[in-house]
């Protein structure tokens, strides 16, 4: 059995006359860059997250840049984030001249502890960015008390939370920002690069709004120095459509884990850990295969699953602190051991919406032979 980490094809195909005809739409009209099939997914995507505004922008990785900048960020100031994350997180911190202050994890829910977080902030902190990993919100009510505490802002790195909740409340609805990626791997993906921008503040929208064309928004006066961030209307268009089923391809790959969950119970990994309150879309399914003495560790699983048809995934082999590009920043192993540890052990599984049963129980009964009872 052939069994591939996603499948974009099988979501498009039932789809497929709804994107073309909304791409044709575009087309038609000549409207490609922003424009009114932009303005109608900002105005959708902002009622879905529960924010008074959604200001689209080229990708996610821009999403951060420029909530980043619409804040001020710049050189000397301090960002607290996550090691163990998407290289975009602490990337974005840095190209603004900024110092990305790595803080320890949760090891059940690998988001930001919030009992390691005050320790990292100090009188150059200027903001907190946590990052909603794997689907799964991270711990907002106290990330936001210790920011209040400080006077510090907080930006969600909600790249791949889409639509995920807590108590209820969506992803970007907790912080004074929260940044999506709608890369094509994401629950919600455009047909190539694509992020937004999702807040309740008036006056930061429209100021991200200038800042993604050059800090002017189509006039040539500048008030300030911005970027091109622009979100591309057929993307948009693409993404309009995808937004009506985003519902229920989360409760597809809800049920796919669930079924993990069960057939997984009892043997050597460690399955997904959702705090109470929290409502994952399963970005990814992510298993530990924890270091046992005389067992296969993490990469010999992978490889036997590799060779049984079976793809999987590693997100993220190597913590951000111990990047060759942050080597000035003086982070040495051992610093964040929980973010070591899961650099070490995790393992992504199929979870798709549009993935077969058979093939959930065809991976869930191969992982059990690889590893053996726990």
């Amino acid at each position: 059995m052939n069994v591939k980490l996603l499948d974009l094809q099988a979501q498009y195909l039932p789809i497929r006359n709804e994107i073309r005809r909304a791409i044709d739409e575009v087309c038609d009209a000549q409207a490609l860059i922003l424009g009114p099939h932009v303005e109608r997914f900002e105005r959708h995507l902002a009622e879905y997250c529960r924010t008074k505004h959604a200001v689209g922008v080229s990708s996610g990785t821009d999403a951060l840049l420029c909530a980043l900048m619409g804040i001020g960020i710049g050189p000397g100031d301090e960002v607290v984030c996550p090691s163990f994350t998407f290289f975009a997180t602490a990337g974005s911190i840095a190209r603004l001249g900024a110092v990305p202050v790595f803080a320890e994890i949760d090891p059940r829910t690998f988001n930001l502890d919030p009992s390691r977080l005050e320790e990292k902030i100090t009188p150059r902190t200027k903001a907190i960015m946590p990052v909603h990993l794997f689907g799964q919100v991270a711990a907002m009510e106290a990330i936001d008390a210790i920011a209040r505490r400080h006077g510090l802002q907080v930006i969600e790195d909600a790249a791949q939370a889409v639509g995920a909740r807590w108590n209820d409340a969506p992803a970007c609805s907790f912080g004074f920002a929260g940044c999506l990626s709608f890369y094509p791997t994401k629950n919600l993906g455009a047909f190539g690069d694509a992020g937004a921008i999702c807040t309740s503040d008036d006056a930061f929208a429209e100021r991200c709004r200038k800042l993604r064309v050059h800090g002017s928004g189509h006039t040539y006066h500048h008030e300030m120095i911005g970027g091109m961030f622009r979100l591309a209307a057929i993307q948009a268009a693409v993404l309009d459509v995808k937004l009506k089923y985003l519902g229920g391809w989360h409760d597809a790959r809800r049920r796919n884990a669930a079924l993990y969950d069960k057939l997984l119970a009892g043997c050597g990994v460690v399955t997904p850990f959702i705090e109470d309150g929290n409502w994952s879309i399963y970005n990814q399914y992510v298993v530990r295969i924890p270091e046992r003495p005389g067992k296969p560790g993490r990469d010999a699983v992978k490889q036997a699953l590799a060779e049984r048809g079976i793809g999987s995934g590693i997100y993220y082999p190597v913590p951000l602190h111990l990047q060759k590009c942050f080597e000035p920043l003086g982070g040495k192993p051992g610093d964040l051991p929980e973010t070591e540890r899961a650099c070490r052990e995790v393992l992504a599984l199929p979870i798709y919406p549009e993935l077969p049963e058979e093939h959930v129980r065809y991976v869930a009964k191969t992982l059990r032979e690889v590893v053996g009872e726990g």
